[in-house]
């Protein structure tokens, strides 16, 4: 038997793990982390041409699908140009790289935080909403979501029955919700041949993933802004059906919840007695059993040890907590790594990116992270019952997996130039999060 009490190898080559943050206890049997987890399609479609821009509700061609947007990135001649609000007849006039919109359907609605906190949206929201319906296609649009939500949420039958004047009157909800999706233009590759060529994050170039990165932190930030009654903003990304998204088109949530949530509030009350739990158990737990994948000057990734499903962390070294706090070399830093994981993932894998930062009100550092989780297997009664869960790949066979995969797209230029693997230095004290 070799490893830890964390990580443990017996003898027949079953791996057994406990996570050092959570307690997660998880086992993987020999023999099944080289299958492939990437299935090929079976029937597969050929793009057409004519509706390759509007294969889902979050194409170019299917803007107005989605409510008000708050901002998009275009390209310009001299680089990315940031345009907000625009009102609905000018939403076609440029093709957005990025775009940030309301999620129709919120986990919290405005309602919430009106009932349950008083909240009352600023004179700004207020005259913005009026304008934009004050527009023939900005009206036209509004009431269109609006009759879907409430259609979906068994309303529909209310909505017929109230005036116009009535149901705009709701359209302040479409404005002030803290429910963003960032989304990214293509649904398919440039070029595909088939729709089963699916742009993930892997697929974006280092330059496109950063922006992407760096545009989703500064909406975290605004969503902070935003709602004062907000005591943490969830930020995650599920790729593909299996792990929970809608659409098979690249985008990100991120959603303000008035409270940190039962993982937060463990990890800070774990680092209110041991501010450098992440240092210790985590990273340097990772040197020490030579998990750790991949290293910039700025971030590192290693597998992560006691995740229900095959995972990989990301920790920006930065003594910066808070991620719009982080300099645009960190977040440039911190986005390669996280590029280069998800292109060694593939995109054909369905995936969970979680984000995790301390929250702004808290007083306990935090270093901030994003762990990457493949949803290859599925959790049946043996891990309802017993807590303990079987995952597919150990984390040793995790690490040289994704190594492989980062060294071989390294080689092609089509991920950023890091450390991989052996090259780490596998130094302890890498997290500067306590200085």
């Amino acid at each position: 038997m070799t490893g830890s009490e964390s990580l443990v190898r017996l003898a027949d080559g079953t791996v057994k793990q406990v996570s050092p943050l959570t307690g997660t206890v998880v086992w993987t049997i020999p023999g099944r982390g080289g299958r492939p987890f990437a299935m090929p399609t079976e029937d597969r479609r050929v793009v057409d041409p004519e509706t390759v821009n509007r294969l889902c509700s979050f194409c170019p061609e299917r803007y107005v699908e989605t409510p008000p947007e708050k901002e998009r990135l275009v390209a310009g001649p001299d680089g990315p140009v940031l345009l907000e609000r625009l009102p609905a007849s000018r939403l076609s006039d440029t093709v957005a790289e990025l775009r940030r919109v309301p999620n129709l359907f919120e986990i919290l609605s405005v309602d919430y935080w009106r009932v349950n906190h008083g909240y009352v949206p600023s004179g700004d929201l207020l005259a913005r909403a009026s304008a934009y319906v004050a527009e023939p296609a900005g009206r036209e649009q509004v009431l269109t979501l609006l009759a879907r939500r409430a259609g979906a949420t068994g309303l529909g039958a209310v909505w017929a029955t109230e005036s116009e004047t009535e149901q705009l009157a709701q359209a302040i909800d479409l404005f002030a919700g803290t429910h963003d999706v960032v989304v990214a233009r293509r649904h398919v590759v440039d070029g595909a041949r088939f729709e089963d060529e699916l742009a993930g994050s892997g697929t974006l170039t280092p330059d496109e993933h950063g922006a992407y990165l760096a545009f989703s932190v500064k909406a975290m930030a605004a969503l902070y802004r935003s709602q004062p009654h907000a005591r943490y903003v969830a930020v995650f990304q599920n790729w593909l059906r299996p792990a929970g998204a809608s659409f098979d088109h690249l985008h990100k949530q991120l959603v303000a919840i008035d409270e940190y949530g039962p993982q937060t509030e463990r990890e800070l009350e774990r680092l209110a007695v041991e501010p450098d739990v992440y240092t210790t158990a985590v990273l340097d737990h990772a040197a020490a059993h030579r998990l750790v994948i991949a290293e910039n000057e700025h971030a590192i990734a290693v597998a992560g040890v006691g995740h229900r499903y095959p995972a990989i962390e990301v920790y920006s070294t930065s003594a910066h907590q808070l991620p719009w706090e982080h300099s645009d070399a960190e977040i440039r830093g911190f986005s390669d790594l996280l590029h280069a994981v998800h292109a060694a993932t593939g995109a054909h894998v369905p995936t969970n990116e979680e984000w995790h930062h301390r929250p702004p009100s808290a007083e306990q550092p935090m270093p901030w992270h994003v762990v990457l989780k493949w949803r290859v297997s599925t959790l049946a009664g043996f891990e309802g019952g017993t807590k303990i869960n079987v995952n597919t790949i150990d984390p040793f066979t995790l690490r040289d997996r994704v190594v492989t995969a980062i060294a071989r797209l390294r080689g092609r230029g089509e991920v950023a130039m890091m450390a991989v693997g052996d090259e780490c230095s596998h130094r302890r004290g890498v997290l500067k999060y306590t200085d």
